[in-house]
């Protein structure tokens, strides 16, 4: 009787084992079927490689995986680990500036803050601080250890509007907005520029409009084409320094701000610290991840070193990340930069399942969902527009790769974290995105 209980316990074991096994089994086929109907033999991707990772949180399992233990270039998927860093380390408002006061001086030293004196941040805190302040201000030139330009960017894209430089005092975005005709010629900020009127190329007459603006790589010598019909504005990143930019702000402030060269008087009782806070931290990480903004994601990178390490550097706040918080990822990422325009970052799309994850678990959903993109907004604002809620996610895009990392939240109301990393496809992104849409669209309607 013994043995006949046992083998009827067995057989029940099984049994469920096996009923709870087979879905997840069923699940898996199936989303392989789709994968290779869909994605992996479609003409824009099988030449080229991609990686898929599908998980879900409630249950912890990976519903499926394609070659998503392998290392992808993905694009301005990096910003969702400068996400991260951000949120962990840069709290609910932004430092916009550190003061030491004593005496009569005010020391200034800067943050790194990207929205102050940005033209899309109208309420300006720091800039009032200054405005208000009676004592004499000191700039302080100081814990910026990085370089204006990540590793690996590539270096003829210096005079495009997305590649502004990395700097210890971000001013008006870092750029310089030109707009206007030869004889009613517009530029701001007036501080970071130089030309003649011999840099200025007119080739059908006066009232034709700016269309083209060339910078110096070496230099802020600007050089402009005036021959177009319609009014727009031209961006152009100016080298910076932060000379340059306390200058700027000087010029801004109508008042002096002494450099660090000038002798400083000496601290003869401990200084009053305090920081002036500028912006909520969401106000930036919103148009961060919407629009895909490198130099915010650049500068909160470095803004969160500041805060955790005292100093600017995104090698060393990168290092500290991956040892410490994110030491448990699935597989270690190749991490350069906080924007994701260096092809030297290498990324899994477990890492990414991994860290979306980490971000819902440490920072909840309501905060994800109005940072993240949708259906029809930011760069989704062409896809996903059916429903457009399901989905919450962020894209990436260099020539020949591009990348789709987020959640998903299915018919019957599942939510499951994706990534999908493309590389070295020969045709134009659109393509493999539409094919990444259709797959992500039949996971939805189907579970």
């Amino acid at each position: 009787m013994k043995f006949y209980n046992y083998l009827f316990t067995l057989t029940t074991f099984f049994t469920l084992f096996t009923l709870f096994a087979l879905p997840s089994c069923s699940v898996t086929k199936q989303i392989s079927r789709q994968a290779n109907t869909i994605l992996l033999n479609d003409t824009a991707i099988r030449q080229g490689h991609i990686g898929i990772s599908i998980y879900e949180p409630a249950t912890g399992k990976y519903w499926y995986n394609y070659d998503a233990e392998k290392y992808f270039v993905p694009a301005s998927n990096t910003k969702l680990f400068t996400l991260y860093a951000g949120m962990k380390y840069l709290g609910d408002s932004l430092v916009g500036i550190k003061v030491f006061e004593y005496a009569d001086a005010i020391f200034l030293h800067p943050a790194g803050d990207p929205t102050f004196l940005h033209p899309n941040f109208l309420k300006q805190p720091v800039l009032d601080f200054l405005s208000a302040a009676k004592k004499r201000l000191w700039a302080v030139d100081a814990g910026f250890k990085t370089t204006a330009f990540g590793k690996g960017w590539a270096w003829d894209d210096y005079n495009e509007s997305y590649m502004n430089e990395r700097s210890l005092l971000p001013v008006f975005g870092n750029v310089i907005v030109f707009n206007g005709t030869k004889d009613n010629l517009n530029y701001f900020p007036k501080g970071a520029v130089n030309f003649s009127q011999d840099s200025i190329h007119s080739k059908n007459g006066s009232k034709d409009y700016i269309s083209k603006v060339n910078r110096s790589i070496h230099d802020n010598s600007f050089i402009l084409n005036i021959d177009g019909k319609e009014k727009k504005n031209i961006v152009v990143p100016f080298i910076t320094s932060a000379s340059l930019a306390f200058k700027i702000l000087s010029d801004t402030l109508h008042k002096q701000i002494t450099g660090t060269n000038d002798v400083a008087p000496e601290f003869k009782e401990v200084p009053k610290k305090y920081s002036i806070h500028s912006q909520p931290t969401d106000s930036l990480f919103k148009p961060m991840m919407h629009n895909s903004d490198n130099f915010f994601a650049e500068q909160t990178l470095l803004m969160a070193s500041n805060e955790h390490l005292g100093y600017m550097s995104d090698e060393d706040i990168i290092d500290s990340l991956l040892k410490s918080d994110l030491k448990d990822a699935p597989q270690k990422p190749k991490w350069v930069d906080g924007s994701g325009l260096s092809r030297y970052n290498l990324f899994t799309p477990q890492d990414f399942v991994y860290i979306l994850n980490k971000i819902k678990n440490e920072f909840g959903w309501a905060r994800i969902k109005n940072i993240l993109p949708t259906g029809g907004t930011g760069t989704l604002s062409s896809y996903y527009k059916k429903d457009s809620s399901f989905i919450y996610a962020k894209t990436g895009t260099l020539s020949n790769n591009c990348a789709l990392s987020g959640y998903l939240i299915t018919k019957k109301n599942k939510l499951l974290i994706f990534s999908v990393l493309a590389n070295n496809y020969q045709t134009a992104a659109t393509p493999v995105r539409r094919a990444v849409e259709k797959f992500i669209e039949s996971i939805r309607e189907k579970y």
